[in-house]
Order: structure tokens, then sequence, then C-alpha cells
């Protein structure tokens, strides 16, 4: 996912999308983690900038230096020697511009009801735009040069062929869909108004929908906010979970209109942009940046539902193990099948450990760099009011270090999803260790499968180190729903997202109630109600409102891809040990050099076949049939 301000940078665990994506609603109390320096686990922004006036000043450098790029218009084509130096210039500024954005965006999602924060982060977003604005001359001057010239151009300055390569080539490539001078200068300054729908969504969804309380049967007053709705809707009483879902989902369908008008406009200025760059449709425009076959947004979709009888043999192996009567609702998704006593307990202190020792098949200098991470303080921990919910990476700037955000409260998905977050963290540190700033933008579609890649080795650490039968259930129970959640649910929502592209597309209305409608069928097939798996109620088709992805331009569909890959990459590293995990990290070291698609083949998967879908498919079944076999003893 490629932009100005390199939102490929920031990299999220599948914010509220999936069991180990986000985490509960409060950090524990220091007496239960037992080291009080715990609690104040945070990042440290002053590597970025010392103070807010650093980052001021900063601001008004890189404008000015954004505001001079337009002198550099022109003149691509003068000589090898002055298309270097306009390209350096320009290359420079977008560093700038990328520090400069991570600062602020850190800073909002500390408090997000500090308005100063946004609005240094609304700042960062309008020099992205005049940036935009001041670069858009740069394609359409590439093209008229032309192969041949940017080729000899080439072979006289190394730079242009090491540094910017990719980069020319890529614009290059894109001649069909690169508009006038005029037609670009518009379209970069539209950016910030695209922008506003999903600006909109966080502002309503973090800050100002107005959750619900509910009591539990223990009493407890709970307030439903994201982090508690990820919490309790996991709860071993099934009237707590239905009376979570309820009131949740309530909430949410007060607003079914205003949400849909909002998810209606971003999905018209996909429409739009395509268009106005002669894209066929939505989808082409967003998988052309990482030229990425549309074979294989389509084999996913067409592997998954193939799968679908994988998948409800989990439903009907889950409904059997939480003893549940009648229809199997869609509220008893979430709570664990398996339980050994307690629920496990990690302190950040375990994760770490832990983490280390299951990535040991990644080789020691993968795991120092783990250590140096560690050290760092490069992460803000524990969740708090107002804090940005769930758990990204951010690694956009180059010349500092990622940056990690987690909502950690000791369970096991904390554990899972803190291994997830550090297979981003390391990537980022492969990335800028072997390739220069201008080929560090690697794809997202490569970058879930670093990520992927350690929660399943996570997960095979804790299956064979269990030292019960109960504790083997649970983790092998766990990772069971991390392919439910990762794999099937995200290629669920690439099928909506990719259903609303379409209706547009088509000329039909969008509205609030007919995204309902949509979501509530791809609910119904996914969870096999006609075949009398589970039965979805229409009251909690509002879903679709909830989920943050849908405004990132078909981004989920990586996740699913990711795990088929990953799964084939740590099946392999059992297999065959360090050869594997050799060729697992040259496709991370190789950063943004070259599209991800081929990186993958070059490291010998071909994402456009069904053999990675169907091994992890395989997978689900090895499981199940292990969890079933377990059961029997």
């Amino acid at each position: 996912m490629r932009s100005s301000f390199r939102l490929a940078g920031l990299l999220c665990c599948g914010l509220l999308l999936s069991t180990s994506a986000a985490q509960a609603a409060a950090p524990p109390a220091a007496a239960q983690i037992g080291n009080t320096q715990d609690m104040t686990a945070m990042w440290n922004l002053t590597e970025l900038y010392p103070t807010a006036e650093a980052w001021n000043d900063a601001y008004a450098r890189t404008k000015a230096d954004a505001e001079k790029l337009e002198a550099f218009k022109g003149t691509l084509g003068q000589s090898a020697a002055s298309m270097r130096t306009a390209l350096d210039a320009i290359s420079n500024v977008r560093r700038s511009l990328y520090r400069i954005y991570t600062y602020s965006s850190l800073r909002a999602d500390e408090d997000i009801g500090i308005a100063e924060n946004q609005e240094r982060k609304q700042m960062a977003g309008a020099l992205s735009t005049l940036f935009d604005e001041k670069t858009s001359w740069v394609a359409p001057e590439i093209l008229t040069i032309g192969v041949a010239n940017v080729r000899a151009f080439q072979a006289q300055q190394p730079e242009l062929a090491q540094r910017f390569n990719f980069m020319l080539d890529n614009t290059l490539r894109a001649a069909p869909h690169t508009l006038s001078l005029e037609g670009e200068a518009v379209l970069a300054a539209a950016g910030d108004v695209l922008r506003q729908p999903n600006t909109i969504y966080d502002q309503f969804a973090n800050s100002e929908l107005p959750y619900p309380t509910i009591t539990l049967a223990d009493g407890a007053s709970v307030r439903l906010d994201q982090t508690a709705y990820t919490r309790y809707r996991q709860v071993a009483n099934r009237d707590d979970r239905k009376k979570v879902f309820d009131a949740f989902w309530g909430k949410w369908k007060e607003f079914e209109g205003t949400n849909g008008t909002v998810l209606t406009s971003n999905t018209m200025a996909h429409v739009f942009t395509a268009k106005a760059r002669e894209y066929p449709n939505s989808l082409a425009q967003a998988l052309f940046p990482d030229n990425m076959p549309e074979s294989v947004y389509r084999a996913l979709v067409a592997q998954a539902n193939a799968g679908l009888p994988a998948l409800h043999r989990y439903f009907r192996l889950r409904k059997g193990l939480l003893g549940i009567d009648g229809d199997l609702e869609y509220y008893d998704i979430y709570p664990t099948m398996f339980r050994t006593g307690e629920a496990p307990k990690f302190t950040l202190a375990d994760s770490e450990r832990i983490t280390l020792e299951a990535l040991k098949p990644l080789g020691e200098d993968y795991l120092a760099m783990l250590r140096t991470g560690f050290a760092g303080s490069w992460t803000n921990v524990y969740p708090k009011d107002r804090k940005a919910s769930g758990a990204y990476m951010n690694g956009s700037a180059y010349d500092v270090h990622p940056y990690l955000l987690l909502n950690y409260n000791e369970s096991y998905d904390s554990l899972s999803t803190f291994a997830h977050e550090w297979g981003h963290g390391v990537h980022t540190l492969l990335t800028t260790k072997n390739q220069p700033f201008e080929k560090s933008d690697y794809s997202t579609f490569i970058a879930e499968s670093a990520s992927i890649a350690n929660e399943m080795l996570l997960s095979d650490y804790m299956v064979a180190n269990a030292k019960t039968k109960e504790e083997k259930l649970f983790y092998l129970g766990e990772g069971l729903e991390s392919i439910r959640g990762t794999f099937f649910r995200q290629t669920m929502f690439a099928e909506f997202e990719l259903s609303i592209h379409e209706e547009i597309e088509a000329g039909r209305p969008l509205s609030g109630e007919r995204l309902t409608e949509l979501y509530c069928g791809l609910l119904r097939k996914y969870h096999g109600e006609a075949e009398g798996v589970m039965k979805i109620n229409p009251a909690y088709c509002v879903e679709w409102a909830f989920i943050p992805h849908f405004y990132y331009n078909f981004y989920v569909y990586q996740y699913a891809t990711s795990m088929a890959g990953a799964a084939q990459f740590t099946d392999a590293m059992h297999r065959e040990g360090h050869p594997a995990a050799e060729r697992f990290l040259t496709m991370l070291r190789a950063g943004g050099s070259d599209y991800p698609y081929e990186i993958y083949r070059r490291a010998g998967i071909d994402m456009a076949t069904a053999a990675p879908y169907q091994a992890l498919v395989a997978r689900m079944n090895r499981i199940m049939d292990e969890i079933e076999t377990l059961e029997r003893q």
C-alpha cells in the first residue's frame, strides 16, 4: 500500500479483525505484573524529535524544501546528472516527510482526545498533499523522456541504476495511467479531500461513538468500547456474550446510515481515481502499484470458498467442545474451546523470552535484532483511555527505527500479537540494513508474511512445549482460531470490499442498509447457515461499519494470502531448517526492491496458484485431527 507518506510503513496485526488483532480493555494491575517498571513501557519519540518545537522546525524546513521542488521541473531530461540531482532532492524531502508524519501519527495515537496532536497529524497530512502537488510533474516528465533515454542515463549515472531503478521502472510501467501535468496536479490537490472518509471514521469510532454500558452476570458494569468488546466477547458465560453482542452491535446499528454514507464516500473516491487514471476497475488500480496479478486476488477468494467445508468442520467441532445445545450463534466464535483452569497469563518479560525461543529457527542475527528492539524504548505497550486501539508497527522513519503500538493485557492473544508486530519490526530492520531508502517501501503483501510466520512459529512452539494435554489442546485451539480469523475472515472481508466497489462501478446505489444486506449474505455463506452450521442474527450484520480496514483500499486480502505463504515457509523451516529460513529472510531483505509477487516466486511460492491455499486448509484439518485424537484419549 504505497503513498506519499508511506502508509506501507504502518502495519497492523489485523486491527480488531481477528482474535489476535486487538487487546482487552485495561492494563493489568502492577501487583499482577510483578514488575512495576513494565507499567512505564512507553516509546521514546524524542529519538524522532527532541521536542514539539523541533518537529515544528523540521516541518517548516521540509515544507520550504517541498515548495522548491517545482524548480526541477523540466530538468530531468537535460542530462543524467540533472535527473539524479532532481530525484535525490525529491527523495530527501520524502524521507523527511515520512519522519514528520511518523512523529505526528504516533503522538496523536497516544491520546486521540488531544486536539493539538490531532491537528499536528492533520498538518503532516497536508504537507503530504503539498509534496504530491509539487512532484505531480515527475511521472509525466519521465514518460516524456522515454525508455531509451532513461536507460542511457542509468548507464551514465550509477545512482540512477542502483537507488532509483525500481522507481523509474515503475513509473515507466504506469504510462497508460499517468495523466497530463494538469491532470496529475488536480488529483494531487484532491488528496486531502479523498482521505476524509477515513479520517471521519477514525474520529467517530475511536472518540465520539457513545459506546454502551452493560451489567454482566457477576454484577460488573462494563463500558463496551472497542477493546472492551474484544475482551468480553470471549467470556465463558454465553448469556453475557449475547448481551455483549446485542449491546455493541445495537449501538453501531443506530449509526448504520451515517456509517453507510461514510464508507460509500470512501468507495466512490476509489472508483473516481480508478476512472480518472483509466483503470478498468478499482481492484486493478489497487493492485497496480505492487504489479499484483488479479489472478492472486481471484485465486484467494476461490480457494477460500473451496475450503469452506474445513471452516464448517471447525464450527461443528467448536459447538461440540463448548457443549452448546441448539443453534451455534455468531457470538460463540470467540471464547476458547479449551481452558487450562485459569487462562494462561504472560508478562511482558515472558513474551520477550518466549518469542526469542520460538523464533530460533530464524537464526541468531534475527534474534539479535529482536533483543535490540526489546532493549530500546520503541513500544507503547499498555492500553489506556483515549489511546488508539489495536496494534501496529510504524517503520516509516528510515533513519531511526520502527515503533510499535500495543494494547498488551497478558493474554495469549497479547503474546501472539507481540510476536506478530515484532515480525514487522525486524522486517523493517532487515530492509533498512540491506536497501537504500528509495527501496525500503516494502509491500504489505510481503510484510504480513513476515509477521504471520512469527505467529505460526510461536504457535508450533507453544504446542510442542505444552506441559499437559489441556495446555496442548488450548494452543491447538488458538492456532485453529488464527486460521479462521486471518484466512477465512479476511477473505470474507476481501469479498465484501470487492462487492461494494463493484456495486458503485455498476451504477447501483449503496446505503447503510444495503451494505448490511451484502455483508449479511457473506456472513451466512462463510458460517454455513444454509448447511445448518451456524445461525446468523441479522442484528449483527452491521459489523461492516466497525471494520477500519475497509477504508484502506483492498488491503485486507493480503492478510489471507500472507497466512497461506507463511504456512508454507514455517512448514519448510521445520522440515529443512536453515535453507528454508534463509529463503524467507532473503525475501524480507529484498524490501521494496522488486514487485512482491516476483519476490515471493523467487522464494519458491506462486501465490496465483491453488497450492499455498490448499496447504493452509490442509494444516487446518491436521490441527483438527490432532484435537480430535487428543480428545479421545
